[in-house]
């Protein structure tokens, strides 16, 4: 290809992608109104720059190859990272702006990853058509990566993508949030005053953080020396807060209540630990990882195994301790001794990592479908709710009493599949979840404990090896496959959990 400036050499093009082949194969004229869109995203993706679009009428084009000379090759080249995002049939999802309905077979609330991936399977299983879901944000996140995000090993980019790129094609996209359930008359009412019937509800809400129950939160971060990788306006400040550590406490907390990813706030603590030996800071530091936990762990084996790398790296860990209060212009930190109530402390810090305080959302709080604790009360086995037998859960939002992850959210998934398909046919749910969650606990930057268990506490492991050591495969599998597993698996609803593959890998054995 020339341009005015001569042939452009191979070894300097960032990104040449002209020609997208489509082949039309049910007929030589396509269905009336579809179209083949595609869409061309200027990096970072979370930023929502659309850069062109073009679209062509699939009656009209039985190769759409041809559109290469029509998408304006000059512009393509003069963006150094625009690339082809999606291409795809335009049956795409209706926005609440369009021609959206007041009914459907199956709405969906929420689109995190259970809210997404339970719309992509509730598509094959009733058609697009008869599937909406609710969610306000424009932006979904795989919050996973995060953790490497605050110790400066991905960046914040990487793990957002446009929440358009992610809703299953031809599923109503109802842009608002959730103001009220109404399950006595199979409706829900949403912010922006519109009501919504349904025959099946799928609440995947996901919780909330509440740094304004630590005091002096959640402002304290317009202070240096504080982070937190629970937020994607805060994880970066964690990084800068590591990179910038001079001497003294590096502090990291664990709040006294339920969290996702419950690993996450000592993962935090490992790597910065790396990050300080590697730039020889390390003998000016005192790493400190403050929990309201009585453990280190919740599960016997892995705890075992974390308090011998924290005895090793030389770390400080103190139970039942939760953090009250930041003082970020002193660049103080006062906890509570949850067992002597009433006795606090205070911790000078030159960098500080905080896990928010977590609840469930306020729309379930005092609802007619949440527990006493405020999350929504479902059968632990089959997610279908206790009370009203057309509504269904999964994820955080739920009382499974089981560690708040991703992995869970795969897991579940594969179980509510299945109970709502029997539950459509007028039958029994037969499939029933064991608790199954994971979390691969970065203990470095190249190595990772992949923690797996049940309800029970009890491991349950994919791999025929002991995962409670640390191992370089593990973290691989962590930074590089999850996430290609998570936007291409468990978003398409086709990642239901490592079960079967547990399976084969101990031949059939528990």
């Amino acid at each position: 290809m020339a341009t005015s400036s001569g042939r452009i050499r191979r070894n300097k093009i960032n990104f040449l992608l002209l020609v997208v082949y489509v082949q039309i194969h049910t007929s030589n004229r396509a269905e009336p109104g579809k179209q083949t869109t595609v869409l061309l995203y200027h990096e970072p993706l979370h930023k929502l720059q659309v850069c062109h679009e073009h679209r062509f009428d699939s009656g009209f084009f039985t190769e759409a190859h041809t559109m290469a000379g029509q998408l304006h090759p000059q512009l393509l080249l003069s963006r150094q990272y625009c690339r082809v995002f999606s291409v795809m049939n335009s049956q795409i999802h209706t926005s609440s702006g369009l021609a959206a309905k007041d009914h459907y077979k199956v709405l969906v609330l929420g689109g995190g990853s259970g809210g997404i991936t339970m719309a992509a399977r509730m598509k094959r299983k009733v058609g697009a058509e008869n599937v909406a879901i609710v969610e306000p944000s424009e932006v979904h996140y795989y919050q996973p990566i995060w953790t490497l995000v605050g110790a400066g090993a991905k960046s914040v980019a990487s793990s957002g993508r446009p929440t358009s790129s992610v809703i299953p094609s031809g599923v109503t996209w109802v842009k608002s949030k959730v103001a009220e359930f109404d399950p006595e008359n199979n409706t829900v009412h949403t912010d922006s005053g519109k009501k919504i019937s349904y025959d099946y509800l799928i609440v995947a809400l996901g919780l909330v953080l509440h740094y304004e129950k630590i005091k002096g939160l959640p402002e304290g971060f317009e202070h240096p020396k504080i982070g937190s990788n629970y937020s994607v306006k805060t994880v970066e400040k964690t990084w800068n807060a590591l990179k910038n550590f001079k001497e003294g406490n590096a502090l990291f907390t664990y709040p006294n209540t339920p969290i996702k990813c419950g690993g996450a706030p000592q993962k935090i603590m490992y790597l910065s630990d790396a990050f300080l030996r590697k730039t020889g800071k390390r003998s000016k530091a005192n790493i400190v990882f403050n929990t309201s936990l009585p453990a280190l762990f919740g599960v016997k084996k892995y705890a075992d195994a974390l308090w011998e790398i924290v005895k090793k790296r030389d770390l400080n860990v103190n139970l039942r301790h939760n953090l009250i209060e930041v003082r970020a212009d002193k660049q103080e930190a006062v906890f509570e001794n949850l067992d002597k109530p009433g006795e606090t402390e205070v911790y000078k810090y030159e960098m500080i990592h905080v896990t928010p305080p977590m609840g469930p959302p306020a729309v379930l709080k005092g609802s007619l479908l949440d527990d006493e604790g405020g999350w929504l009360d479902v059968n632990k086995k089959t997610l279908q709710h206790k009370t009203y037998a057309n509504v269904f859960g999964i994820g955080d939002c739920t009382n499974l009493p089981t560690s708040k992850t991703a992995a869970a959210v795969a897991a579940q998934s594969a179980v509510l599949d299945r109970t709502v398909s029997r539950i459509l046919k007028k039958q029994t749910p037969d499939k029933t979840y064991d608790g199954y969650t994971s979390c691969p606990l970065v203990t470095s930057y190249n190595t990772v404990i992949l923690a797996e268990f049940d309800y029970d506490g009890q491991p349950l492991e994919t791999f025929p090896v002991d995962q409670s050591k640390e191992s370089r495969i593990m973290y691989h599998m962590k930074a590089d496959f999850m996430p290609l597993l998570y936007w291409h698996g468990l978003l398409k609803g086709f990642w239901g959990g490592p079960g079967p593959y547990r399976t084969i890998m101990h031949l059939g054995m528990k």
